[in-house]
């Protein structure tokens, strides 16, 4: 039987895709934002593509502030395109 791959919605394309094709990005509960590149950190999580486009797109739009509800710092979005480069 195949093993079923897992979904999930990039916030920026509205694509769904392989969870091994996004970043997830997560608000804990002391809203610190962390890159969570293992995919099971606890908190409030949003996904984007693999995709430098998507990236500067999330930074200029602030999607992801709207999506966790706190401020994303530049620092993140920094290294979110340097993961992908």
């Amino acid at each position: 039987m195949n093993k079923k791959i897992p979904m999930r919605s990039c916030v920026i394309t509205k694509e769904k895709l392989p969870k091994k094709e996004l970043i997830r990005i997560v608000k804990d509960k002391e809203n610190n934002i962390i890159i969570d590149e293992t995919g099971k950190a606890n908190g409030r999580g949003a996904y984007l593509k693999k995709d430098i486009e998507v990236i500067k797109k999330a930074n200029k739009n602030k999607i992801l502030d709207k999506v966790l509800g706190v401020e994303i710092p530049n620092n993140i979005y920094e290294e979110l395109e340097n993961m992908i480069k």
